[in-house]
């Protein structure tokens, strides 16, 4: 298994977490595992706040790239239950990259923020020697709000009801069959179909609608470790018990046949894109509603009990640990540099 992606918990907790500056009474939220954002107390509003690298893919074309490159990045922020308003935005681009290729990731990049509201304010844009792509940089994302209208997601009760929009391995379903059309062995058709998912990422609006259906305790985006991680995450945060039945969770097109192509488990793949929500019962209903209104699939997959972990179809599941998509990733990337 690769050791690419985010550092497993005991770094973390034995060299990050220990050392954080300076102790602030106006930190209301700071680093917390299963936490996708941090938050800051200012004259009484909550400053929300999330830090993420950007990707900038090539292949999509840079338009593409650059809307998918937003997109990604708000999701934190977003699951907050308060909307992305602000964003900081830093470029170490390869010294390959062309102004004009430049011009169009930005051009899709800006275009995707004024579409959604939110207003670059400052940043760095440089080139540099021995980058390549697709990390080239980072974003920090701001949205202003009341402390009474975050949502976490270690907020989830007993009794309340588990929500999903989108499911499972949209995003590496879209991602790789957009770079990979030719490797993965699959036919122009199911080929067609899988590409059509990278739509399917875009988290923002989807977290949005769900907040203001109203009822909802817990939100969570299920990237690295993919819809199981992410579940187990936010049980453990709230100290609950997850049941959830395969049979009723929602499954995009192309996603089901591009995994088994690649040998890989759609639960256990970075899936942005995909809402997680534990919501009162009494609005679970109008959740769904609200995310099927703007096009994205979703159903009540399961409930919050007593207990502790994540169950599916009754048996206990562990988290996934290393992301497989990056293996994937690799294997593919070698076939189509062969």
């Amino acid at each position: 298994m690769s050791d690419l992606g985010k550092i497993d918990r005991e770094v973390f907790d034995s060299v990050i977490y220990p050392e954080l500056g300076a102790d602030r009474d106006d930190v209301t939220l700071g680093p917390t595992h299963g936490i996708d954002f941090g938050v800051i107390d200012v004259g009484g509003d909550a400053l929300v706040t999330a830090t993420d690298p950007l990707s900038v893919l090539p292949d999509l074309g840079f338009e593409r790239a650059g809307r998918f490159a937003l997109d990604v990045v708000l999701a934190d922020v977003a699951v907050s239950g308060i909307p992305p308003s602000h964003l900081s935005v830093t470029f170490t681009l390869p010294p390959a990259m062309t102004d004009d290729e430049l011009a169009a990731m930005w051009h899709g990049f800006a275009g995707r923020a004024e579409e959604v509201g939110v207003s670059i304010v400052t940043g760095h844009t440089a080139r540099y020697a021995g980058v390549d792509y697709s990390w080239v940089g980072g974003a920090t994302v701001l949205g202003v709000g009341s402390h009474d209208d975050i949502v976490r997601p270690d907020g989830a009760r007993p009794g309340d009801k588990l929500v999903v929009g989108t499911g499972p391995g949209a995003e590496v379903t879209g991602l790789f069959a957009n770079l990979f059309p030719e490797q993965i062995g699959l036919s122009p058709e199911c080929i067609a179909t899988a590409q059509e998912r990278l739509a399917d990422t875009a988290l923002g609006e989807d977290a949005m609608a769900a907040a203001n259906a109203g009822g909802v305790t817990a939100m969570h985006d299920a990237t690295e470790g993919g819809i199981t991680g992410a579940l187990i995450e936010m049980a453990d945060g709230a100290g609950v018990r997850f049941d959830v039945d395969s049979d009723a969770m929602p499954v995009a097109d192309g996603v089901e046949s591009l995994c088994n192509a690649l040998d890989i488990d759609p639960w256990h793949v970075s899936s942005c894109g995909t809402l997680l929500a534990a919501v009162d019962p009494a609005s679970a209903d109008d959740v769904v509603d609200a995310l099927r209104d703007r096009g994205t699939p979703a159903a009540v997959v399961g409930e919050v009990t007593d207990g502790e972990g994540l169950y599916v179809d009754g048996a206990r599941q562990s988290h996934p640990g290393a992301d497989p998509s990056w293996e994937a990733f690799a294997e593919l990337q070698a076939a189509a540099d062969t």
